[in-house]
């Protein structure tokens, strides 16, 4: 009976250590090794010492992973103002003021509604306009309210709150202002909207299993082998860009209540979005390659069938005639000159 018993016993833990191998089979695929999250994780405006500051229609295979290359040290984005996209208004002042003063005085939100504005002072030793800085001094000023941006063109009530906020800056440090008419300001605000509306891409394809579905750890684990690092959003992993503060060159999206699961290795994802914002990233890095060979790169790792929106199976064809595309949305930037990834043209399409 003892003998039976044991025999029993290392049957049932049998049929339990298959079952359980099963469960495994059946179940999402799981990353090589505990892999959690990637250690590096995407650059954020706080990271940076001297920032200042989506109407989206619509890799990395054997090298070195882009992820791990060192970002170009010193050149760094920072928002200055643009007749292009902003309504500019001149603040005179009797005499140089102190850039403590006129920090100061800044307004404490920079915000009309949905658009922000900035405030440059004219550095009296550089002469260079720049954000107040503490030590400097400055003998003219100017303020300018984005005119449009993702949310839409700036309206007359997004006018007359930066009007509002601006004229108590002036009060405060003795300057007088000048500001653009109203209607004329809003009426170049509908013509850049309109002119955005027209030219805003984002350029997505779709990841989907073939088999097995993926877990949050498989798809991360995929991920960093072509030089993505985690988001700052659950769900998000992004390829950084060279230059320090600029916008991630591509990013791999999935959904993001799997990515905020207690066990990675548990949820279950069939579908990731592989894209990149048009207007927001340079092409001279040729960020189009970068998807394209992410895609098929990571298509091959996941065992992925790389669709559209629509289901539709993307070949070399379809790839061949987005960059035909591609070319034509970029000439059409350069000629208002707004290129794709210029610092007025990120500021707009945000």
């Amino acid at each position: 009976m003892v003998a039976l018993g044991s025999l029993g016993g290392i049957v049932l833990a049998g049929v339990v250590a298959h079952g359980a191998w099963q469960a495994r089979k059946a179940g999402p695929k799981r990353a090589a090794e505990p892999a959690g999250r990637p250690e590096q994780r995407e650059p954020v405006l706080g990271d940076l010492d001297s920032l200042a500051g989506t109407r989206a229609d619509g890799a990395a295979g054997d090298g070195p992973m882009l992820g791990s290359r060192e970002r170009r040290i010193g050149k760094r984005v920072t928002q200055r103002l643009d007749a292009l996209v902003d309504s500019i208004a001149p603040l005179t002042v009797e005499s140089p003021i102190s850039g403590e003063l006129v920090i100061a005085h800044l307004p404490a939100s920079r915000r009309a509604g949905g658009k922000p504005f900035l405030i440059e002072g004219l550095n009296s030793e550089t002469g260079e306009w720049e954000a107040p800085t503490v030590g400097q001094r400055y003998g003219d000023f100017q303020a300018g309210v984005l005119l449009a941006n993702r949310t839409g063109a700036m309206n007359e009530i997004e006018y007359s709150e930066f009007v509002q906020k601006v004229q108590g800056f002036a009060d405060a440090i003795g300057a007088m202002p000048d500001f653009p008419d109203m209607l004329e300001a809003v009426a170049s605000a509908r013509e850049l909207d309109n002119f955005a509306s027209q030219h805003d891409a984002q350029l997505a394809v779709h990841l989907q299993s073939r088999g097995a579905a993926w877990s949050v750890g498989y798809i991360q684990q995929n991920g960093a082998r072509h030089g993505f690092v985690a988001g700052v959003v659950p769900g998000r992993l992004v390829l950084p860009a060279d230059e320090e503060g600029a916008p991630p060159v591509l990013t791999l999206t999935f959904d993001s209540q799997a990515a905020l699961a207690d066990d990675p290795n548990i949820a279950a994802v069939r579908d990731v979005t592989l894209s990149f914002d048009v207007p927001q990233t340079d092409p001279a890095g040729d960020p189009f390659a970068a998807w394209q060979k992410s895609a098929h790169g990571l298509a091959a790792d996941m065992d992925a069938a790389l669709v559209d929106d629509n289901g539709q199976p993307l070949g070399e064809a379809s790839f061949a005639a987005i960059r035909q595309e591609l070319a034509r949305l970029y000439e059409q930037l350069g000629a208002r000159d707004l290129p794709a990834g210029s610092p007025a043209a990120r500021r707009l399409f945000n």
